[in-house]
């Protein structure tokens, strides 16, 4: 099961495909655990879109969302530099936020409350996610969004 999910991480057409869900105003289908990111690109400057799993919902106006691959994501590295994004997820549409990098204590709180919240979906996804980049899952990054 890891490597299938590892292989839909990989191929960019099928992580990809649950955008056009959101873009199209169908992500409440997704309800609250997972939201769509739209940041713009720190090269480009066009405006850049990822769905990521919510780890964590501190307040109604903040996320928390992880880098699985680390901070060598495209999208983890567009919001260091420009931290000013958006947000859908569930019914809310396109919310202005601010996007701030966890500290690495921060992160390892909020994994372990993720893990001990939902502890099957932890062992399938830190499966995928070692299977996907070949190394083991140690701490992961997270980001903050704070809706603005």
């Amino acid at each position: 099961m890891a490597a299938l999910g590892a292989r839909v991480l990989r191929t960019r057409a099928l992580a990809r495909a649950p955008i056009r869900l959101y873009r199209a105003g169908l992500g409440f289908v997704f309800g609250s655990r997972l939201l769509m990111l739209e940041h713009i690109g720190r090269r480009s400057g066009a405006h850049r879109f990822v769905v990521l799993e919510v780890v964590d919902r501190p307040t109604p106006d903040e996320y928390v969302i992880v880098s699985g691959f680390g901070r060598t994501s495209q999208w983890y590295r567009n919001i260091v530099a420009d931290a000013h994004v958006w947000v859908s997820c569930g019914f809310r549409r396109r919310t202005p936020a601010l996007a701030t990098p966890m500290s690495d204590d921060e992160s390892a709180r909020a994994l372990d409350r993720y893990i001990e919240r939902h502890p099957r979906a932890w062992k399938k996804l830190r499966a995928t996610i070692e299977h996907a980049t070949g190394a083991p899952v140690d701490t992961l990054p997270m980001v903050r969004l704070r809706a603005a």
